[in-house]
């Protein structure tokens, strides 16, 4: 089974946005048909330009007339350039990124510009809701894919709520550390611990 590796693996394919020339109320129904707090912003051609929220709204639309609220656009609401990754960002760059900029949700674009998806801090999350029996599978495949590709190895992985203990015996050409990095990079693993005897 793939296990989640980039935001490609675990994103929403469904991208709500708006046109550069969207007024504000289009906006504000955007948002609240969707129960989003922000969506990208469109160029003509597709590209994702900048990022309206709320907080943007709040700050920006005039609130004497209703006329100067109407005249306000998605252009003159957003915050640009948008923080944007490419569908081939890891989960913990995704989420380091979302971490730094204090953001909930980051659009996902192709080569081009153009919106494939959009991640959401929820999204990276999930990777944790993964069984201890699917992270075991996974970390072995890796740990035998990288390091033991001929399986001359007595090696155990036990995982208990997402901790992984490596037990067994490694070829004397594999590093502890190594291993122990591996398993601990398999998204979904919180933590790891090697108990190893001497090496084969």
């Amino acid at each position: 089974m793939k296990h989640p590796r980039t935001v490609d693996d675990v994103m929403t394919h469904a991208v709500i946005s708006v046109r550069l020339d969207a007024p504000v109320q289009e906006i504000v129904r955007t948002l609240r048909r969707w129960g989003v707090n922000a969506v990208p912003v469109l160029s003509p051609e597709g590209r994702v330009v900048g990022v309206v929220s709320e907080a943007d709204m709040l700050a920006k639309v005039p609130g004497d007339t209703e006329d100067g609220a109407h005249a306000v656009t998605a252009r003159a609401l957003m915050s640009a350039p948008p923080v944007t990754v490419p569908r081939g960002t890891t989960i913990a760059g995704a989420a380091r990124l979302m971490g730094r900029g204090h953001l909930k949700r980051l659009p996902v674009v192709d080569e081009d510009g153009c919106p494939v998806g959009v991640v959401s801090r929820g999204d990276l999350l999930k990777v944790y809701l993964r069984s201890d029996a699917e992270l075991a599978e996974d970390v072995r495949h890796e740990l035998l894919a990288h390091l033991i590709p001929e399986g001359n190895a007595l090696l155990t992985v036990r995982v208990l709520d997402g901790a992984v203990t490596l037990t067994g015996s490694l070829p004397k050409s594999v590093p502890e550390d190594l291993a122990l990095q591996l398993a601990r990079a398999v998204p979904g693993v919180v933590d790891a611990a090697a108990h190893f005897t001497t090496a084969v």
